[in-house]
């Protein structure tokens, strides 16, 4: 028999009362079932789990209880699909759900789809979480990419989801080592993309403690996870950012509490607080308004709730894990070093702009008499996390040079995703003094101040040649690229990919603040000197 070209695997712990709808809606895909296999990992259970796989007729692997995380991965490492697919064993997955799952891998870059929930149950409860659900569906339907995927939809392909290490099994319980993988791979620039269509029928919770006991547990480990990725507390594509807010709100208004009770001044501060948290959650309950009007007065009270659940989990989890869960294959910046260095950007760049614009014009005239074509150079780079931007550089080159690639180098010939070429011939006169100075650069001043780029970080590539980094390689897209960088004081195009390589995860690994400085000092002297300026 030929190798399936799918592999679904289900991680199950005492999942004997919904296993077998889950295998049942799997049973029934559009899509022809020698195309897929369907993996249940038996974490552990004590009741007929193991059994009723089994008599379903798929695979069944069993392993002592080590969590879900654990789970996939085994499952993972047995699969003989191309395509890795999860999903839990409380979901079952609508009949095209396969086929809309895997539609998306027809783009050789997409490396991640997540798919999205539906629930028919009635209970007020339940039908809060699917709303809460909807509207982390709209918020993902605006980004053309996105770097959050949960588990009870899932696809990977599998050797990306190997090489990357799969899931981390610290994670013991559900919680989110689904969002931390995923994290993971867009810290290195992967693709990964929204499927609404790719639907899987879920039991929400129906009962207030159910409810908050997961809230808890979730914000517990998002502190963990806080550590590990601290950018991510800025934001992500799945998180509305008003949830934050939400939970500050509901603390400041608790806090309130006390000076209330103590002061007359005072008393009418946890009102104002409780006023604000639920100003700042009109949108979502409009929504709700539309969608299931009648759980809006329920939603009064669930909203709150959510807060301090989300918000007591997390508290307990920082306290739990402060100081032990840093990781420094993803450990990038603090919050306290990112916000310098974007405020030495904002500083530099501004007064340099301010400083330079006349000189800027100058250099913008010449290149227009110099030779035919626009004086500003625009062309698609890849930047922090593999988002794409619109770089700027004073043209050096003739007009249409990016076209003309294939004719200079053998691009498919490349042994390594990295090229140099000394004495370009679609260098314009003019040209050749911009790179020797460096001065082409400038305009990615623009860049720092929109914030798609720092004075400094890795040099931003070419997305032809990102698809062809190794995941190591990758890592260097975990921070912003520079316009300037430990490859510009060590010898720029002179250096080899893997002493370039070196530097710049050196960069990352011992970042701090006054090395943002040393490498800006160091940089004009580097420009002087010209070495390995191509």
């Amino acid at each position: 028999m030929p190798d399936p070209i799918y592999s679904v695997i289900i991680p199950a712990y005492n999942a004997a009362a919904t296993l077998p709808r889950t295998l049942q809606a799997l049973a029934g895909q559009t899509l022809p079932a020698s195309t897929f296999e369907v993996i249940v990992v038996d974490d552990g259970s004590q009741d007929e789990t193991a059994a009723l796989a089994a008599a379903a007729g798929v695979q069944v692997v069993r392993q002592a209880n080590a969590g879900p995380a654990a789970a996939r991965n085994q499952g993972a490492a047995l699969a003989r699909g191309a395509i890795l697919l999860f999903t839990d064993s409380d979901c079952a997955p609508q009949p095209d759900w396969l086929a809309q799952m895997t539609a998306p891998f027809a783009d050789a870059e997409v490396v991640g789809v997540k798919g999205a929930y539906r629930s028919r149950q009635t209970a007020a409860m339940a039908r809060f979480v699917q709303q809460e659900y909807e509207d982390r569906y709209d918020r993902m339907a605006r980004f053309p990419q996105i770097d959050f995927i949960d588990t009870y939809s899932a696809a990977y392909r599998r050797q990306v989801f190997l090489d990357n290490g799969g899931f981390d099994a610290i994670f013991a319980t559900a919680s989110v080592e689904d969002q931390e993988f995923s994290f993971r791979l867009a810290q290195k620039g992967y693709k990964m993309i929204f499927a609404p269509d790719a639907r899987v029928e879920h039991l929400h919770n129906e009962t207030l403690r159910a409810y908050a006991r997961r809230k808890f547990y979730i914000g517990y480990y998002k502190a963990l996870l806080a550590q590990w990725l601290p950018e991510r507390l800025l934001g992500d594509t799945h998180t509305p950012p008003v949830l934050k807010m939400q939970l500050l709100l509901l603390a400041l208004s608790l806090g309130l509490l006390a000076p209330a009770l103590l002061w007359t001044w005072a008393r009418p501060l946890p009102l104002l607080g409780l006023i604000a948290f639920y100003l700042s959650a009109l949108p979502f309950l409009a929504k709700i308004g539309r969608r299931a009007p009648a759980i809006l007065l329920p939603a009064l009270l669930y909203l709150p709730l959510r807060a301090l659940a989300l918000g007591a989990g997390f508290a307990a989890g920082w306290v739990t894990f402060r100081g032990q869960g840093e990781r420094a294959e993803t450990r990038v910046f603090t919050l306290r070093q990112r916000l310098a260095k974007r405020g030495l950007d904002l500083l530099v760049a501004g007064l340099g702009l301010l400083l330079l614009w006349p000189f800027l014009l100058l250099i913008a005239l010449a290149i227009r008499l110099d030779s035919p074509g626009p004086a500003i150079f625009k062309q698609q780079r890849v930047g922090e996390n593999g988002r794409l931007f619109t770089i700027y550089k004073f043209r050096s080159m003739v007009a249409g040079a990016d076209k003309m690639l294939d004719k200079v180098i053998d691009v498919q010939g490349l042994a390594e995703p990295v090229y140099k070429i000394k004495n370009d011939p679609r260098r314009t006169r003019l040209g050749h003094w911009l790179r020797r100075w460096s001065l082409d650069e400038l305009p990615q001043l623009f860049n720092v101040l929109k914030g798609e780029m720092s004075l400094v970080g890795p040099r931003p590539e070419e997305a032809w040649l990102v698809e062809r980094y190794t995941p190591a390689q990758r890592r260097r897209l975990a921070v912003k690229p520079g316009l300037t960088g430990p490859m510009q004081i060590n010898g720029r195009g002179d250096l080899s990919l893997e002493e370039r390589l070196a530097a710049e995860l050196d960069y990352i690994r011992a970042y701090s603040f006054w090395q943002d400085v040393r490498i800006l000092l160091h940089t004009l002297p580097a420009v002087v000197r010209g070495r390995g300026a191509y």
